[in-house]
């Protein structure tokens, strides 16, 4: 999203009291631990120090940093070191919506609702587990956010008094800690508590191995005989969860905090905050959209009941992965900030903040990467990067609105994994003769420095990316390209985290212009896009370029129908080219067929008068830029990428 944002406000609190006790087993070994230990040791040393089973420690840790110390940086969700220990205090709030304006709702045909602006939550001590783990160890809480062995300590610390307070033994059975672990994901509710237990005993069963971000070789050894004492969730006096109707998959639960639908003033517009239908028998759904919240999990549970607010499809919570949804499929949440991707998708928030912090949890994306998969087989939904789109990917509708456009979840959301997770990983499909790239760079070694993180033009700490920079030469010296949607002045890119205009991310695909030595050159916004080789995979597809005699062609936000489409008596959208144009000889990746659509919406509690105009107009979805958009498909021909 655009502006800059502070840490994370508020998560769930914590369902057992900490003991604030310094450990009776500590010994003169743990004055400094993880001296000329590697982080395997640190692990196995802790878990001695606390009583807690190896494994146990080891299964926590990977579901939620993988076992990474991101050079004591926060996670998006105010989260440090290898056990995600949460620190809230210096937390803001608001959501996405609430920066920088904009229109979530996108649509040209009803006044713009700018939601206001709302109070900050305030932290509980009990939803500060780094705080209450600095306790239990007689630490300072800062060496917890820097020192990745006391924060694996601190981890083990938490696990240990969980395991006290529920009355159990240290015992050296990890299936005997399974109400442990469940507390440990901070969940209100047995479903979500449940689901994070189980995704850790699903990864003891399985074992797993990696090296971390700092060079660290770590290894659960599998077990797939683990049994876990699941009775055991009983014992953390949670609520059930209310589930009513919620569309997931199967093993995976999910809550219903259903947005507000009513009306709120004397206008017929004054109602919100989604808009009733029946997708996709009326409309197919053709894409998901990624979005991060920008606030916290309890900001963003708050104001989706508001029905002056905005509204979006699910919720993601960051510490364990727990869901809520919102708004069914059937029905139009007002999220992507263009009304015909709305119209056409469900959006997926994810708790956190895509500049202030700079990695998301296991526990987040294995979560979403399951309601993505299963979503995307209900709607035959494409799994590829011009159908899951992250809000940033989302075109504005008119010239008018790209500068506004949000640009989440940011370029440290590791899409090459998601697509891993989904099923569905980034692979070559084609040779190097075959004309088409997709674009796909080490995650871990493609650590970018980007500026106003946290004030203007100060450079942001140095973080794993997905994004690739493209130069207007092949050179690291040659200045960025320009957008002219949002450098109107025709001034190149720069590297502040929310200028995405000269940017290509992970599993995005682009017709390939030229080759010099270990530089690609790729077709972007109308301007060759240079970037080195290695960080993308040989493609092969279609493309589309202007017919013979064109000059150039127009490119549009949206795939609205033409006028004549509109029954009497109708407004008809007006189809209004955006700021660029497809120049002849140029080649862009087809995405698919868009239906020549536009819905137009009144207040109706049953969706029954919610249907879409449909016209003849043929359009196409292509990958433009770092955001997709249409051209009309009677200016363009279709053609393979090779030659």
């Amino acid at each position: 999203m655009r502006g800059h944002c502070a840490v994370v406000a508020g998560t769930a609190s914590l369902v057992l009291a900490l003991s604030v006790t310094t450990p009776a087993t500590a010994t003169a070994s743990v004055l400094a631990p993880g001296v000329g230990q590697s982080r395997q040791q640190v692990f196995a040393a802790a878990a001695a120090e606390f009583g807690v089973p190896e494994e146990v420690l080891l299964g926590v840790s990977y579901l939620e940093s993988r076992w990474d110390a991101n050079a004591g940086a926060p996670s998006v969700a105010a989260g440090y070191g290898p056990m995600h220990l949460t620190d809230f205090a210096a937390a803001s709030a608001g959501t996405e919506f609430d920066r920088d304006g904009g229109d979530p709702r996108g649509d040209g045909g009803r006044p713009v609702r700018v939601p206001a602006r709302r109070p900050a939550d305030v932290p509980t001590a009990e939803s500060q587990t780094l705080t209450a783990a600095a306790a239990l160890l007689g630490v300072a809480p800062a060496r917890l956010r820097s020192d990745p062995a006391q924060n694996i300590r601190g981890g083990a610390a938490l696990l240990a008094d969980y395991q006290r307070r529920l009355g159990l033994g240290r015992s050296a059975r990890g299936a005997d800690w399974y109400g442990a672990v469940a507390g440990y994901g901070g969940a209100t509710d047995t479903g979500a508590a449940g689901d994070f237990a189980n995704e850790v005993f699903s990864t003891i069963r399985q074992g797993t191995s990696r090296t971390t971000d700092d060079g660290q070789q770590v290894r659960l050894t599998a077990d797939p005989a683990i049994s876990p004492d699941t009775s055991q969730l009983d014992r953390l006096g949670l609520r059930r969860p209310v589930t009513n109707g919620v569309e997931c998959p199967s093993g995976l639960s999910c809550e219903s905090v259903p947005a507000a639908y009513a009306q709120y003033g004397p206008s017929p517009e004054d109602y919100g905050n989604h808009d009733t239908s029946n997708r996709p028998a009326t409309q197919k759904i053709d894409y998901i959209v990624i979005h991060d919240t920008e606030g916290s999990w309890d900001t963003t549970q708050k104001l989706i009941t508001d029905p002056t607010y905005v509204s979006w499809n699910y919720t993601i919570r960051s510490a364990d992965g727990h869901i809520a949804q919102h708004v069914l499929a059937k029905d139009v949440a007002w999220h992507a900030g263009n009304w015909y991707v709305n119209a056409k998708s469900v959006g997926v928030e994810h708790e956190g903040y895509l500049a202030q912090g700079g990695w998301y949890t296991e526990a987040m994306y294995r979560s979403s990467a399951k309601l993505v998969r299963y979503l995307s087989r209900r709607y035959q939904i494409p799994l590829d990067r011009q159908h899951i789109l992250g809000h940033d990917n989302v075109p504005g509708t008119a010239p008018s609105t790209v500068a506004t456009m949000h640009t989440d979840p940011g370029p440290h959301w590791d899409w090459g994994h998601y697509f891993e997770l989904l099923g569905a990983p980034l692979m070559p499909t084609g040779f190097g003769f075959t004309g088409m790239v997709t674009i796909k760079p080490d995650y871990t070694t493609n650590e970018l420095v980007f500026t106003g993180c946290t004030a203007k033009d100060v450079p942001c700490a140095p973080r794993s990316s997905t994004s690739v920079i493209l130069h207007s030469a092949p050179s690291e010296e040659a200045p960025l390209l320009i957008d002219i949607g949002l450098h109107p002045d025709g001034q190149p890119q720069t590297m502040d985290v929310n200028d995405v205009g000269s940017r290509a991310e992970t599993g995005q695909r682009f017709a390939v212009a030229e080759r010099r030595g270990d530089w690609t050159a790729i077709w972007y916004l109308g301007q060759l896009g240079w970037f080195h080789a290695s960080s993308a995979l040989p493609a092969v597809g279609f493309v589309v370029t202007p017919k013979e005699g064109r000059a150039s062609v127009p490119v549009y936000g949206t795939a609205y129908p033409e006028a004549s489409a509109y029954p009497p008596g109708s407004s008809p959208q007006d189809i209004v080219p955006l700021q660029y144009v497809l120049p002849a000889g140029q080649r862009y990746v087809l995405g698919g067929r868009a239906a020549a659509e536009y819905l137009p919406t009144v207040w109706d509690p049953t969706g029954a008068t919610n249907t879409p105009v449909r016209g003849r107009t043929r359009y196409y979805e292509i990958q433009f830029g770092h955001r997709v958009a249409f051209v009309n498909a009677d200016d363009v021909r279709v053609l393979p990428s090779f030659p």
